[in-house]
């Protein structure tokens, strides 16, 4: 008995051994132990090709291969007409829109060689080096495939005429010196300025009152005559002399000069608007 309750005393011992220290093992489940929702997302064995399948992905492989490279000469080729090659290079400088420049002047200022690649051309730096050109005003450059380089300008229009000599130095409405003719132009105002400019303050003033001209005034006018920015004067047909003080109002005093000129007097001072001075 002793020994007997020995053996089962091991035997509990062993059992109790056991089940304090577990083992773990992997085993690998049956796809039924899987549920059909995760199934879906597992890979799907791979079935060996046949040998005429590998030749026809091989075959297919080779083809894509040569397509893509067919496409990359294609690509190469173009890149060289256009960018390299003379043969979509610039053959002609249109020129429009000039009137007192010559077509050539614009082509030289543009400054492009014959059979320069035109999607090489730098529009904006032709366009910065005609619009440096005194009469130019605006200038747009565009290209016209295959071969033709098109440059739009719009001259400057002038407003004034300055004495220069036995000359006349015109100028545009910003005040830019940029033309010297022999006489004044048909609708030009002569105009008596010391230092013609954009940045001059007397031309500026002068500027103002030429745009507040009337028609009667204006075809009156013989000579706007600017001394200063604050010495301004109108000097008429018939030795009518209007004097207009600075700029300032110059719309209001061109009214008033207007409707008093419908009277003899041949001294108009309309500086101080609303009150007038006139002599006769």
């Amino acid at each position: 008995m002793p020994e007997g309750r020995t053996r089962d005393t091991n035997a509990a011992g062993a059992a109790a051994g056991d089940g304090s220290r577990r083992r773990w093992r992997l085993v690998r489940a049956g796809t039924d132990a899987i549920p059909p929702w995760v199934r879906q997302f597992m890979r799907r064995p791979r079935i060996p090709l046949s040998r005429a399948g590998r030749v026809r992905r091989r075959r297919l492989l080779v083809a894509r291969l040569g397509l893509a490279a067919v496409a990359l000469a294609v690509v190469g080729v173009l890149g060289w007409l256009v960018f390299v090659s003379p043969v979509l290079g610039v053959r002609e400088v249109w020129v429009s829109g000039v009137l007192i420049l010559e077509p050539d002047q614009v082509r030289v200022a543009a400054a492009v060689a014959d059979g320069t690649p035109l999607a090489r051309v730098d529009t904006e730096a032709v366009r910065a080096r005609v619009a440096a050109l005194p009469p130019a005003r605006e200038v747009t450059v565009t290209r016209s495939w295959p071969s033709t380089l098109v440059i739009e300008v719009v001259e400057r229009t002038p407003v004034g005429a300055v004495p220069n000599g036995k000359k006349y130095d015109l100028f545009d409405d910003h005040g830019v010196i940029y033309r010297t003719v022999s006489s004044v132009p048909s609708g030009v105002v002569r105009v008596q300025l010391a230092t013609p400019g954009p940045q001059d303050v007397s031309t500026q003033s002068a500027l103002t009152v030429l745009r507040s001209l009337t028609k009667r005034l204006r075809s009156e006018l013989a000579t706007l005559v600017v001394e200063g920015p604050a010495r301004i004067r109108l000097e008429m047909s018939g030795d009518r002399v209007v004097t207009w003080g600075d700029a300032e109002g110059s719309e209001m005093k061109a009214k008033v000069a207007d409707a008093l000129l419908a009277k003899p007097d041949k001294r108009i001072d309309v500086s101080g608007v609303p009150e007038v001075v006139t002599l006769g």
